[in-house]
């Protein structure tokens, strides 16, 4: 069974650092992309960041740059975006896809598996 199961959600203060982990099972990620999006309360759910599995293709968000930080351990099937300097404006429940095509896209349409996301919480 294909499977897309995020971790390493919670409950931070503004300025904190965050790891959430997307691990695959019942497909390897070689050959596919992974995609962090989010969905923040009352609003559409947003292309955070993606990577290709060989790790050449990375690409983020305006509101991912600078800030957080995607990677890829093939060996664990798992995905890992790294959130430095959290805002309240990022709480959200954050989603990875997967994209058969290969490719990293912003476009939720071009993925194939998702998985049930991972709330992720900043206040103080």
């Amino acid at each position: 069974q294909v499977r897309l199961v995020e971790s390493g959600g919670g409950l931070v203060q503004p300025g904190d650092s965050l790891t959430v982990s997307c691990t695959a099972s019942g497909f390897t990620l070689n050959y596919y992309a992974i995609g962090w999006f989010r969905q923040a309360p009352g609003k559409k759910r947003e292309w955070v960041a993606g990577i290709r599995s060989s790790g050449d293709s990375i690409l983020y968000a305006d509101s991912a740059k600078d800030r957080f930080i995607i990677s890829i351990d093939r060996a664990k099937n798992t995905v890992y975006l790294q959130m430095d300097t959290l805002k309240s404006e990022d709480t959200a429940v954050y989603f990875c896809a997967a994209n058969e095509g290969g490719w990293p896209s912003p476009s939720e349409y071009e993925y194939d598996y998702w998985g049930q996301g991972t709330q992720v919480t900043v206040s103080s």
